[in-house]
This record gives C-alpha cells, structure tokens and sequence, in this order.
C-alpha cells in the first residue's frame, strides 16, 4: 500500500496539536501595520483555531499530523 502524501501548501500555513486541533495563523499581519493600534497587532501574534467544517478537510491534507 503506498504511503499518503502530505499537501505541502497546507502543512506550511498550518499546524496540528497533539489533541488533533488545527491552527492558523492571523490575518492582516503582513504590511501597512503603521495604521493599526498597538493592541490590535498585539492581538494578531497568537495562533487561531480552524473552524470545524474546515478542520476536517485540513486533517485529511495532513495524515501524519504535521
């Protein structure tokens, strides 16, 4: 049987945790940062949990837990 393989694109942009959450990243963190408060940016540092629709979709695209 041959091995399953891993969506590279996926594995770069999210991680999965022992208990089998997927996280991302925030968004708007990139550029043009000047306009935003300290504490907004200070918001944006932390990891986020996927939603659960898209969770399942993201687990399948990363068998080996990545």
């Amino acid at each position: 049987m041959p091995k399953m393989k891993t969506n590279k694109a996926v594995r770069k942009r999210f991680k999965v945790t022992k208990k089998g959450k997927v996280l991302r990243t925030s968004t708007l963190r990139r550029h043009l940062l000047t306009d935003r408060s300290s504490a907004k940016k200070r918001s944006k540092r932390r990891w986020r949990e996927v939603d659960q629709a898209d969770s399942e979709r993201f687990q399948k695209m990363l068998p080996y837990g990545s």
